[in-house]
């Protein structure tokens, strides 16, 4: 039967694995630039079974390999980042490399504190007291930690890398190696000399340091690629421009050639009296002036009404597709957009999905088609996109992962588009199909 002192010790190291855990959600919030921060802590409860799991799982071991105590650790530690990961993926709706590398971030702040939560008993004679005042200063430690970061916008620097999903892998690779260090640098403290202390926490310090300095640089450098592509997407749009005028000066010089034999047919016309013809060619030469030159001045005006170079990128890109495609493009964007109250590539990547599957449904009916309303007004910004649908709606299916209406395995932009807007509390969507079209609206809230 276990003893008091057992019991006691039992007891504790759950309230240490317990603190570990809630460290490491500061850690993950701050990390993540989550904006939507009760919706997170709400889905926190399922967490806190890990402790308890850790804790049988660490008895289970000692009692079957009570000679490996190393061994035991490592296990136990990874047992515990699966379970973190899991939740993550749950918590946030994300892929699993992208909850992977957030809890390795997460970890290795988590691990350092651990690391820095040890100098009390190098200073002072251990004792519960004392350990029951460094779970509480761990704690403390890591919420002011989390808090500074997110001051410092670490977060969003991070989350770059998150999105960059071709480097996705080799980013949840380098900061598992990273973890893996911190952990090494957390065991290594049993064997340092006291006098060598003070140089160990130096040493640790500068490696917290660094590794934040990388991950920052390292979305810096993200930053920067896309901010060049970004000005040579501009370069594109102002030949896009140029190109959109000449072919309007074409037109004008058309016009203006015919526009004397125009005139003496309609004064003709008039004069003979034939108004039911006059109005019929007054008609006609109106829908041919939309069709060469409305349309094409009304096109160049809604573009120049986004003023956010990332929209504006991809809604001409998009048009060039569509395009190229066979699908007519009604787009109107009434007032100058000057900007989004949410994460820029976050809208881009939920407009690109939108349109995206617009196309891709309207390309399927006879007369494709894609309209895409932008409205921004007292710092609100209002999307929809419509087009006609030909297949059979299933509310159902439509926003699971991997559903498509061409088959499983294909449809990961609805499902994408859910979990991004799941970050922001300020956004609503709405989605209505009725007489074959199918429209997607999304309102976007002056303040995050």
């Amino acid at each position: 039967m276990p003893s008091f002192s057992d019991l006691l010790l039992g007891l504790f190291g759950l309230l240490d694995s317990l603190t570990g855990h809630l460290i490491l959600v500061s850690y993950l919030l701050a990390v993540t630039d989550e904006q939507a921060l009760r919706q997170r802590l709400k889905r926190l409860p399922p967490l806190l079974l890990s402790p308890s799991i850790a804790l049988l799982l660490t008895l289970w071991l000692a009692y079957a390999v009570p000679a490996y105590k190393l061994r035991r650790y490592f296990l136990v530690s990874l047992a515990i980042f699966a379970m973190c990961t899991m939740w993550v993926m749950w918590a946030w709706q994300w892929d699993f490399w992208r909850s992977f590398s957030a809890v390795c971030m997460a970890a290795i702040l988590q691990v350092a504190t651990a690391a820095f939560a040890q100098i009390p008993f190098w200073l002072f004679p251990p004792g519960l007291a004392l350990d029951l005042a460094v779970i509480v200063t761990s704690l403390l430690f890591a919420i002011a930690a989390s808090a500074l970061l997110k001051r410092l916008r670490f977060g969003v620097w991070f989350r770059l890398l998150l999105e960059n999903q071709s480097g996705l892998r080799r980013t949840a690779a380098l900061l598992f190696s990273l973890e893996i260090a911190m952990e090494t640098f957390l065991i290594l403290q049993n064997g340092v000399e006291g006098q060598y202390m003070a140089a160990y926490f130096l040493l640790l310090a500068v490696v917290v340091l660094v590794i934040v300095g990388l991950i920052v640089y390292l979305g810096h450098r993200l930053e920067d690629s896309r901010t060049l592509q970004i000005q040579r997407d501009i370069i594109a749009q102002q030949q896009l421009y140029e190109q959109s005028l000449e072919d309007i000066r074409q037109e004008v010089r058309s016009f203006r050639h015919d526009y004397k034999n125009l005139l003496a047919g309609l004064s003709q016309q008039a004069r003979e009296g034939e108004l039911d013809a006059l109005r019929s060619s007054l008609l006609e030469l109106d829908a041919d002036f939309d069709r060469h030159l409305g349309e094409k001045i009304q096109l160049s005006t809604q573009i120049g009404n986004l003023r956010v170079p990332q929209i504006r990128s991809l809604l001409l890109s998009k048009l060039n597709d569509m395009r190229q495609k066979g699908a007519a493009c009604r787009l109107e964007v009434l007032y100058p957009v000057e900007a989004v109250q949410i994460g820029v590539w976050d809208f881009v990547r939920c407009l690109g999905i939108l349109i995206d599957n617009a196309i891709e449904a309207a390309l399927e009916t006879e007369q494709p088609w894609v309209e895409i309303v932008l409205l921004a007004q007292g710092g609100r910004v209002f999307l929809r996109v419509s087009n006609p649908y030909a297949n059979t709606i299933e509310p159902g299916n439509m926003w699971k992962d991997g559903w498509s209406t061409k088959g499983e395995g294909r449809g990961v932009g609805l499902s994408s588009y859910q979990r991004i807007l799941g970050n922001y509390p300020n956004t609503s969507a709405c989605t209505s199909w009725e007489n074959g079209v199918f429209v997607q609206e999304l309102t976007v809230e002056g303040r995050a």
